[in-house]
């Protein structure tokens, strides 16, 4: 039996199921090679969240695709969230475990609560999305590994670029009047209230 190959419509080969095989045979191997470096990357970064959230999470996982026991748990201030904030963060930095922070390199330490400090945001960006109060927010739809991985070129992107507050919300009006600046820190100050807003949406 003769099988033709075609590639973007066009006709390129004929060949026989042996000869099939052969040509598959690598493209196979390639897919698996993507395969065991994903699960690898996938276990090292978010093994310790594994452990900790008793969740399934992957290299494609972002705060979008968290649970919501998880998400308001990462969103809370403290010690807990900012512990599983540096998990991450030097599991996909390859800068060892969490416990090992206390005992880096200053600049590897500025850098590690940098990121951290960054990933919050958009963990409590959506938070406030899911509650219907920010309307969007620039990071919105990046996987962990690519926020980590691209921290500090998004920072530099997202100066003057502020989350959006949803039309909805009752203080909208007064949200469009202000500077770029300001609706920033507005929506920063809305952390307290969201976060207890959502806890009773949990309830």
């Amino acid at each position: 039996m003769k099988t033709v190959i075609i590639n973007n419509g066009a006709k390129i080969a004929t060949c026989n199921s042996q000869q099939l095989k052969k040509i598959l045979s690598p493209m196979a191997k390639i897919v698996d090679l993507q395969s065991y470096r994903s699960r690898v990357i996938a276990e090292k970064v978010f093994g310790p969240w594994r452990r900790r959230f008793k969740e399934t999470y992957d290299e494609k996982t972002g705060p979008a695709d968290l649970s919501t026991r998880t998400l308001f748990l990462l969103a809370e201030p403290g010690d807990k969230s900012t512990l599983a904030f540096y998990e991450l963060v030097m599991g996909a930095l390859e800068l060892g475990q969490a416990s090992m922070f206390y005992y880096m390199d200053k600049g590897e330490q500025l850098k590690v609560v940098d990121v951290h400090l960054f990933l919050a945001d958009q963990v409590r960006y959506e938070l406030m999305h899911r509650l219907g109060w920010v309307a969007s927010y620039p990071c919105q739809g990046l996987t962990f590994l690519e926020l980590i991985q691209g921290a500090d070129r998004l920072k530099l992107k997202l100066r003057g670029n502020p989350p959006q507050l949803a039309e909805s919300h009752t203080d909208y009006d007064h949200f469009t009047g202000l500077t770029m600046m300001d609706k920033e820190a507005f929506i920063r100050r809305m952390l307290p209230k969201a976060l207890e807003a959502f806890k009773e949406s949990m309830l």
